[in-house]
């Protein structure tokens, strides 16, 4: 178990002001079985005229904002204090075939209904053939699902570099494909898709990953980075396991867990409308996954 204090800020400024701005963020973490919110707050500068807290249809927290007044630059600071345990997975479930974790071929299965979403092509994962053929090098006839998922997660670890310049936000699945390359957003992209043209049900995790500073250094705040991987649906099960071919790791307590959805446009940290005659803008993110050595 371990316990941090996540710190997010995204800093916009405009070269002209903006008279309406209107959006939705994720950035608050979940509750969940295995990681517990002890506490959470987000700040704008400047403070907008509506802001309502919600939770979305994944069960996230999503957060709207409405600001009328003329502003030149928009800042949104999130905290929280998250504790974190290793997620424990039924070993049976881990057994099952892949086959099993088909939920729109299997709808009999307990929690079948609640999968079939994530089973299915979302706009930023398409079951393009390329990634269908990639697939089902691991997924061979009878295989467990645990051992199917992992076997895929270490082959994009081993085939797909880590490269910035890579791909772009708006990169599709069939450009990192075509690349074999990008950042932790396109390798989960990569993943969803190799898994769901196949009929698994898998969804895309947005959070944090707790980094540790290099031998004889310290801790540089506001150097993290918001982090994405993917879960793969145990059938039979409300449980879900979660992998990182990014890291080439199952998610541990070193995870936390913001929110979940088909892809990372559901969870996107924050987006919106802006109404102004600017014609440049500037954006700027700051992460601090930071241990908490007094829970």
């Amino acid at each position: 178990m371990r316990s941090y204090r996540v710190w997010h800020r995204t800093a916009y400024t405009y070269s002209k002001p903006v008279q309406d701005s209107v959006g939705q963020f994720h950035l608050v973490a979940r509750d969940l079985p295995w990681q517990r919110v002890s506490a959470s707050a987000v700040e704008l500068d400047p403070v907008p005229g509506d802001i309502a807290p919600d939770v979305d249809a994944f069960g996230n927290a999503a957060t709207f904002f409405h600001l009328t007044d003329p502003h030149d630059a928009l800042t949104i600071t999130a905290t929280s204090e998250v504790t974190v345990e290793d997620p424990a997975y039924d070993p049976d479930a881990l057994a099952r075939p892949w086959e099993d974790a088909r939920p729109i071929l299997h709808p009999e299965t307990p929690g079948a209904w609640r999968a079939v979403e994530y089973a299915l092509e979302s706009p930023r994962v398409r079951h393009v053939p390329a990634a269908a053929e990639y697939g089902a090098v691991s997924l061979t006839p009878g295989r467990p699902i645990g051992e199917a998922a992992t076997d895929l997660m270490q082959r994009i670890f081993r085939d797909f570099d880590y490269d910035k310049t890579a791909t772009t936000v708006t990169s599709s699945v069939a450009d990192a494909m075509a690349a074999r390359a990008g950042v932790c957003q396109d390798f989960a992209h990569v993943a969803l898709a190799c898994l769901r043209s196949h009929g698994i049900a898998a969804r895309y995790v947005s959070g944090y990953l707790a980094t540790q500073p290099p031998p004889g250094k310290e801790r540089v705040f506001g150097a993290d980075a918001s982090h994405a991987w993917l879960a793969v649906w145990l059938p039979g099960t409300d449980q879900w396991l979660a992998i990182d071919p990014t890291n080439d790791q199952w998610a541990d307590d070193r995870y936390v867990t913001v929110a979940w959805g088909r892809d990372y446009g559901d969870v996107s940290p924050v987006k919106g409308i802006i109404f102004t005659k600017a014609k440049r803008s500037t954006l700027r993110v700051s992460v601090d996954v930071a241990p908490r050595h007094d829970a």
